[in-house]
């Protein structure tokens, strides 16, 4: 009575602190609304509500559900290829054929132990890359701050968080001292984002722009704060990623080619058999021989070696894999990773490096400079306290003497300044040297500008700025380097910080990881497409692709694929190569979109936010350094940051799926044409043309001989393009092959009874040696698409089919094969053997060649028909949308207000001023406007009319961008009563050039 009463207090309570789960609506509350709202207060939780709290809420940990071993390895039998397998082994011993029934219940167990070690191993392997970076959290709990596990924090908890700290739940900011934090893991973002109190600007924002909020997981670069707990385990955002991976994963290209294989294998099985056995049933034999007919059959078409030669191919390309520092998790992602025709990979921590580095160290002409380097190095090394990645980037570019400089005093970084300055004395002369954001500038009264001190007029702090426009516009994190002389004094204030002279500029980048522009070359030139998918903004994103010389056929931000019903979205990502501000939602949207395409998607990615994607994609691709999550959500590990290796893997994956593919191709149209050709005779034979022992002994040997196709080579030509497994293929090549052998075996079936006037055995030998040196030695031919003495097999292949031809032609001669019912043929027979032979390899040859020139496309990975006219986001839409205004106007010189004004008339959605900046300095750079910031005004240059014909008519998009420039147009001959007459004939609506 007590324990229904207690958990209906607790279900109660739960109800009651039900708002406490969404914080949204926390983040724009007060705190002491906020603190109410969660029933705690600054001082902290006591010890007793904690404890209540935590019956209510649970453990602040991640509960994931893991199969255990057994029922992993059970889940390996869910294949319909093996439950195929499996009946026809129970057939087999059911009607006493066991040494059948044990062949094929030993292949069975054998593949899928195989595959099971393996998988097992790499996930050991996998367990062991975690590792574990913090177990306790500071939190005030009875108005006393104490060490508590984490596994213990609560919701209403105040905890405290300093440089270095783990970020232990979900949290809203009370207060704040100098805080960024890193949360590229969850987020994507490359730099260290401000926290503040402070709510954010806007509602709905996403949650990159939750300022006064802090994420499970992320780190503390600098400064300190106190926040209160919202939300623990599964109820943080990382929790909902988490509870996103405890769903089951969609089909892979990989299992879905199998599925339909085996349904193939199951139709045609089926058919086939019932067909023999009604045959001979009603009008032949009696019913138990015809079953044990048709059963032989049944096991005869089966191909059942397909479960081990896939794995020892996989576990072949695992082997080869693991010599290069990859750990493959599941081995049918080797065969996805083959298959794969789009790569989506993250960007930061992929890609990059997930480490800021120092590129450019200039003046405000946009030169190196020496003493812009030296200044901000001692800056960076004398500053006390834990120093922000970008001090840690400056001080790593290059080692500098500085033991003449000593420090004399420091004026902190604070928020209102926005900057750091350090005074150093060398040689009896003081340096007050300043580094920070562009508010520097306003300290400066002068400026260095061609190797000596100048005053800084407004020209110059114009070019300053439009410098510092420049480099931000490029992607560049930049910072402003400015000093000046200072006499003798005990205390060092902000008030010093005038009169200072502006030396320069530093910039930092994420910077691409060496082998990422080689290796995105080498996946473009075997076929892979690549799109980058980033939580990060579109200008670093823009930066990092021009390092890797990766052409942008368009980017998407999250915010416009949020308005995208699906089937727009399917148009869009086969245009866009680049997705900005995504949430790991829009990721997955991203992914099930290209796979709905008919694309087989590969995610690379290390965070949080890239778990759910990577377990959406066909194969997913983790790193070393990526956080548990994102390993445990993959199917592949890099160890290493050579992302050459991927390349590696897709070779490896191709290889082994054309090595299956051989197997699956020969054994099926070898298999049908042989049941065939056994069926029909059956017909008007007054005998079986082979016994059912001699078929399972036919089938065991050419079994043997395609045993060692794991070790075949594969053509190059083969590799050069993803391919995937396509049933229909399949069906044709057996359709089509499977009766060239039967009308081969039709000849020997009549050589054999009006040539030779054969009796049963004699028959049934002849045919058993035909049958078996036709399928065995077609494996040559159909191999490869070359000829076949252009393409070297493997020795292992060569050998093992020549073991089994000796063995085929001796086992009549010996007392072994009096125990299957075989004879000695007529000498006379061999040499009819040798001619069919021959006929048959040159017929599959003719035939081969005609059958991939007509089919060989239904086997390759072809993307889905791209849109007639490409997207355009909507940066791009702007973009155009200026430059017919600044093309149609027709004075050249026009200020960038009459400009906005222009584009609010003619336009119908949201102007942001960033996206218009950016607009601008793009065109600037393209060198068709020359802009004045301090006057506001734009001047239309004359590289403004090629740039029209060449990239705006000759594109494309003009099909698209005609319709707004005869918007524009009327906009502009509306408000200036006429417009410029070099581009007043593109308004005409007949004009499609």
């Amino acid at each position: 009575m007590v324990e229904a009463m207690n958990d209906k207090t607790i279900n109660a309570v739960k109800k009651e602190n039900s708002g406490s789960k969404n914080p949204e609506k926390i983040l724009f509350m007060s705190i002491d609304e906020a603190l109410a709202r969660l029933k705690t207060s600054q001082s902290g939780l006591t010890s007793k509500e904690a404890k209540k709290r935590l019956k209510i809420y649970g453990y602040n940990e991640l509960v994931r559900k893991k199969r255990t071993a057994l029922a992993e390895f059970l889940s390996h039998f869910r294949s319909p290829l093996v439950i195929i397998l499996l009946i026809a082994g129970l057939i087999s011993g059911f009607l006493g054929e066991l040494t059948n029934a044990i062949i094929i219940f030993v292949i069975v167990l054998l593949s899928t132990l195989l595959l099971f070690y393996q998988e097992s191993r790499a996930d050991k392997a996998s367990e062991m890359l975690k590792k574990k970076v913090t177990t306790t959290a500071t939190v005030l709990r009875d108005g006393v701050k104490k060490e508590v596990d984490l596994r213990e924090i609560v919701p209403g908890d105040i905890i405290y968080l300093s440089a270095g700290d783990i970020v232990p739940a979900d949290a809203r900011i009370i207060t704040a001292k100098d805080l960024f934090v890193n949360q590229s893991v969850l987020t994507g973002e490359s730099l260290p984002v401000e926290k503040t109190p402070n709510p954010p600007t806007t509602e709905g924002a996403p949650i990159t722009e939750w300022n006064n909020y802090l994420f499970l997981g992320t780190s503390v670069v600098s400064g300190a704060a106190t926040a209160v707990v919202v939300n623990t385990g599964n109820s943080t955002e990382y929790g909902k990623i988490a509870r996103r991976l405890a769903e089951r994963p969609p089909e892979t290209e990989f299992e879905r080619g199998l599925r339909r294989f085996g349904f193939l294998i199951v139709e045609v099985t089926f058919l086939l058999v019932l067909f023999v056995f009604l045959i001979n049933a009603l009008y032949k034999r009696n019913v138990l021989e015809s079953l044990l007919f048709s059963v032989a059959l049944a096991v005869g078409l089966t191909p059942e070696l397909l479960p081990m030669i896939i794995t020892l191919t996989l576990s072949k390309g695992a082997i080869s894999m693991s010599r290069k520092g990859v750990i493959v998790k599941r081995l049918s992602s080797i065969q996805n990773l083959g298959s794969m025709d789009v790569l989506c990979t993250d960007k930061t921590g992929t890609l990059t490096e997930n480490r800021i580095k120092l590129v450019l160290h200039v003046d405000l002409e946009g030169k190196d400079n020496d003493k812009v380097l030296l200044y901000s190095f001692l800056n960076s090394y004398h500053q006390t306290g834990l120093k922000s990645p970008l001090d840690e980037a400056i001080l790593k570019h290059e080692e500098i003497d500085v033991k003449g400089y000593q420090k004399i005093d420091e004026i902190p970084f604070d928020f209102s300044r926005r900057r750091i300055s350090v005074v150093v004395e060398r040689e009896g002369q003081r340096i007050l040297i300043s580094k920070g954001s562009p508010e520097i500038l306003t300290t400066c009264s002068s400026c260095e500008f061609g190797g000596r001190m100048v005053e800084l007029t407004r020209a110059l702090r114009d070019r300053i700025e439009q410098k510092y426009y420049d480099l931000s516009s490029e992607g560049f994190r930049t910072l402003g380097v400015s000093y000046k002389m200072v006499g003798e004094k005990q205390v060092y204030s902000v008030n010093d910080e005038a009169g200072m002279v502006f030396l320069g500029f530093v910039a930092f980048i994420d910077p691409p990881k060496e082998t990422a522009r080689e290796s995105i070359q080498l996946l473009r030139k075997h076929g892979v497409d690549l799109k980058i998918i980033t939580g990060d903004n579109e200008i670093v994103t823009r930066k990092v692709c021009e390092y890797l010389n990766f052409e942008i056929r368009g980017i998407v931000l999250g915010n416009e694929i949020d308005q995208m019903q699906d089937d727009a979205l399917a148009r869009v990502v086969e245009e866009a190569n680049v997705f900005a501000r995504v949430t790991p939602v829009q990721k997955d949207r991203i992914i099930l979109a290209l796979k709905k395409n008919g694309h087989v998607v590969g995610y690379m990615g290390d965070g949080i936010n890239d778990a759910p994607p990577l377990k959406t994609s066909d194969v997913g691709i983790s790193v070393d350094n990526a956080v548990d999550v994102a390993k445990e959500s993959a199917d592949i590990i890099l160890l290493q940051s050579d992302l050459k290796v991927l390349n590696d893997g897709v070779i490896e994956g191709r290889k082994a799926f054309g090595n299956a593919m051989k197997y699956i191709m020969m054994g099926t149209s070898s298999n049908f044409g042989n049941m065939f050709s056994a069926a029909g005779a059956s017909l008007f034979l007054p005998f079986l043309p082979m016994l059912p022992t001699q078929i399972l002994l036919n089938n065991l040997l050419y079994d043997l001989s395609e045993f060692t196709i794991p070790t075949d080579n594969v053509d190059p030509e083969y590799i050069e393009k993803p391919k995937k497994m396509n049933v229909a293929f399949i069906r044709r090549f057996m359709l089509i092959m499977g009766p060239i052998s039967s009308v081969f075996d039709f000849l020997t079936f009549f050589l054999m009874i009006l040539v030779f006037s054969a009796i049963e055995p004699v028959f049934q030998t002849a045919w058993f040696i035909e049958s078996l040196f036709t399928q065995t030695l077609v494996i040559f031919v159909i191999r490869t698409r070359m000829p076949p003495f252009k393409s070297r097999p493997s020795k292992a292949l060569l050998v093992s089919s020549v073991s089994v031809l000796g063995v085929a032609l001796l086992v009549p001669l010996t007392p072994v094969g009096k125990l299957f019912g075989f004879v000695e043929p007529p000498p006379l027979f061999y040499a009819f053997l040798a001619g069919f032979v021959v006929s048959y390899l040159a017929l599959v040859e003719i035939v081969k060649r005609w059958f991939y020139g007509r089919y060989s496309a239904l086997l390759e990975q072809v993307s889905a028909p791209a849109e007639t006219i490409p997207y355009m986001g909507r940066t791009a839409v702007l973009i155009q949308d200026m430059v017919a205004v600044i093309a149609l106007r027709p004075e050249s010189e026009m200020s960038i207000d009459s400009l906005l004004e222009d584009l609010k008339t003619g336009t119908s959605y949201p102007l942001e001023p960033e996206r218009l900046v950016q607009g601008l300095n793009h065109l600037r750079r393209a060198g068709v406007i020359r802009i004045d910031w301090h006057k506001r005004l734009i001047a239309r240059q004359e590289a403004m009319r090629d740039y029209v014909i060449k990239y705006v008519v000759g594109g494309p998009m003009w099909p698209r961008i005609a319709q707004n420039w005869r918007r524009m147009g009327r906009v502009v001959k509306s408000k200036y009563g006429k417009i410029n007459p070099d581009f007043q004939g593109l308004l005409a609506p007949q004009s499609k050039r």
